[in-house]
């Protein structure tokens, strides 16, 4: 549709950036998700769009649901897990510290293009532009604990990974 000059914008979660089908534990809610993971090659298929400009940015899914919803089985859980508390810290470990993306990449997918789809006065640092800021200390590791988020999220199958 882009090549066709259809005014189109695409996005990706992190969760389909790194996931895959196969990690899914047999019956169990918190990976259950919509669109579900598919498999290695279609997961190549979304970084190399990333890459090519075919799709346009990458963003959270943030769907926080709290531990009784998504401890349930797989087919009785709700769709979607918490994305606004861990989508930075993913990206960076598995693709900025491993040379696949710059760290000007995912700034971009993460705070410029969005704010560009949608026509916002953000998502860079100019004059007249809000303060809209984020720190990070990218030399600092921590593991992803469910304590840690501001939402009423718990549900995410990274709870425990190191980042």
């Amino acid at each position: 549709a882009k090549k066709a000059g259809i005014h189109v914008t695409a996005e990706v979660s992190p969760h389909h950036l790194i996931l895959i089908d196969e990690d899914i534990p047999e019956d169990f809610g918190f990976w259950k998700m919509n669109p579900p993971l598919r498999g290695r090659e279609d997961r190549e298929a979304l970084i190399e769009g990333l890459l090519d400009g075919t799709i346009d940015c990458i963003a959270t899914d943030h769907a926080p649901h709290g531990l009784e919803e998504k401890s349930q089985s797989f087919m009785k859980s709700p769709f979607g897990i918490v994305g606004s508390e861990t989508a930075f810290q993913l990206i960076y470990t598995h693709f900025v510290e491993t040379g696949r993306f710059t760290l000007e990449q995912v700034i971009n997918w993460l705070a410029v293009k969005p704010a560009e789809i949608f026509g916002l006065n953000a998502g860079t640092l100019t004059v007249g532009a809000p303060a809209d800021v984020a720190i990070f200390d990218i030399t600092k590791t921590c593991t992803i604990d469910k304590e840690d988020f501001l939402s009423k999220g718990e549900n995410t199958p990274f709870i425990g990974w190191k980042v």
